[in-house]
């Protein structure tokens, strides 16, 4: 049976790698590729399952807006969510085994083993740290491997780190010498994301960044060859420097009358099931959901006018780019280089939720890289946009990711890559 492990590395860009001396890596040469749009992990990871863009697969960003129980949802883990067939099927149902470490949207998944972070919330609004693997013997065993459990305070939240890929990677390789390990094996590497967003690409800790990533692909490259792998590593998605700062997209549809809040206390929490027009900002793009077409009119003018608006896309526009799908909203915003959406719409700190100045993934309607940074009190994140250095989501020209792979995979585009990989498999 074949085997092969695919690595994806979080925000490892072709630009930037060259530009710091990295042109190969365990003696094969970087080449780059142009990354799926959006460019962001979840549209990424669900192209390389399925070889299918965002309009196919319908992960359009790392969250979107359920129209029916008009609610927002950010960072779900339910596998379903990924539509279309996987790159795998044909493999696995000729009896080859498949893995996946760490990838979002994994949980209930149709491989034979996956482990993903998994923590549970207690009543009093602390965290039991944890992750959920299949089959149950399969995160003790990584823990063994490693020596200590997976922390998901690196993981994301202000001690992110590379630390959380660096443990990944000892789980992985060690895991590769296991007589039962997948012959398809996926694995995530998060660590040089965040000081890249943090910082910029440009900054000396994004350079060290880098090394401890080379550090962690050469020792997954090594276990692989001891074990009979062949290896495939990529970027999925390029981080570019911030240059002109947020755009607040909520702000201005609430001026405009289109976005309603509720007062509690002294909060204003958004309603959604009242408002005309709103944005759920990830990143470089931004999902709109406006269902009636006389106030989308009204909310596509108003987000027009916003400086460092680039597009603002109804859904004959999103198709042009392969994003057309029902989650993508009535109106997907793309940002200008150097800019990035962000979700509040509030200017008075007093007006902002509870949950605005600390890590919540899951209630905060859009992406908050502020998490990123402590706040000016402990147990307090940053509420401060201005800090974030660098972003991602576009897919043009500088935007192209890193790849290499022991075998000679066709690679321009992110999508090609899948085709080819599946054609592989099937062979």
């Amino acid at each position: 049976m074949k085997k092969l492990l695919v690595i994806q590395v979080a925000g490892w860009g072709y630009a930037f790698s060259q530009r710091l001396g990295l042109r190969e890596l365990a003696g094969l040469p970087l080449r780059p590729m142009r990354p799926v749009f959006p460019a962001l992990t979840c549209p990424a990871q669900a192209t390389l399952r399925t070889a299918l863009p965002p309009a196919g697969h319908g992960m359009v960003a790392n969250g979107f807006f359920d129209t029916a129980l008009r609610k927002p949802f950010f960072w779900e883990q339910s596998s379903a969510l990924v539509q279309g067939p996987r790159v795998w099927d044909d493999f696995r149902a000729r009896g080859g085994t498949v893995g996946l470490a760490f990838f979002q949207q994994s949980l209930g998944e149709a491989v034979d083993q996956a482990v993903s972070p998994a923590p549970v919330h207690t009543h009093g609004g602390g965290m039991i740290m944890g992750c959920a693997g299949t089959p149950d013997t399969l995160y003790p065993s990584l823990v063994r491997h490693v020596g200590r459990a997976f922390s998901l305070h690196r993981y994301w939240g202000p001690l992110a780190s590379v630390k959380s890929s660096e443990w990944i990677a000892e789980a992985v390789a060690g895991d590769l010498a296991s007589p039962n390990a997948p012959d398809l094996y996926f694995a995530y590497l998060p660590g040089l994301d965040y000081d890249l967003q943090r910082f910029g690409p440009d900054h000396p800790k994004s350079a060290r960044a880098l090394a401890a990533v080379t550090r962690e692909l050469q020792l997954l490259f090594g276990a692989a060859q001891a074990n009979g792998y062949e290896v495939a590593a990529f970027g999925d998605y390029a981080i570019t420097p911030v240059t002109q700062g947020a755009v607040y997209p909520n702000r201005a549809l609430r001026e405009a009358g289109l976005f309603a809040v509720r007062g509690v206390r002294d909060m204003r929490y958004p309603d959604f099931h009242h408002s005309q027009a709103f944005a759920l900002a990830d990143h470089q793009v931004a999902l709109v959901t406006c269902p009636d077409p006389a106030a989308r009119a009204r909310a596509a003018e108003v987000l027009r006018a916003l400086d460092g608006v680039d597009l603002v896309l109804d859904r004959s526009r999103q198709a042009e780019l392969d994003a057309a799908h029902p989650r993508a909203g009535d109106l997907l915003l793309v940002a200008k280089p150097g800019a990035w959406f962000a979700y509040p719409w509030w200017t008075e700190a007093r007006e902002a939720p509870d949950y605005a100045a600390h890590v919540d993934i899951h209630n905060k309607p859009g992406y908050d890289p502020c998490e990123l940074f402590f706040g000016r009190t402990p147990f307090r994140t940053s509420l401060d946009a201005a800090r974030i250095r660098g972003t991602h989501g576009l897919a043009g020209a500088g935007c192209e990711t890193a790849f290499l792979s022991t075998l000679p995979f066709k690679s321009d585009t992110l999508t090609a890559f899948a085709c080819a990989l599946r054609e592989w498999l099937t062979a």
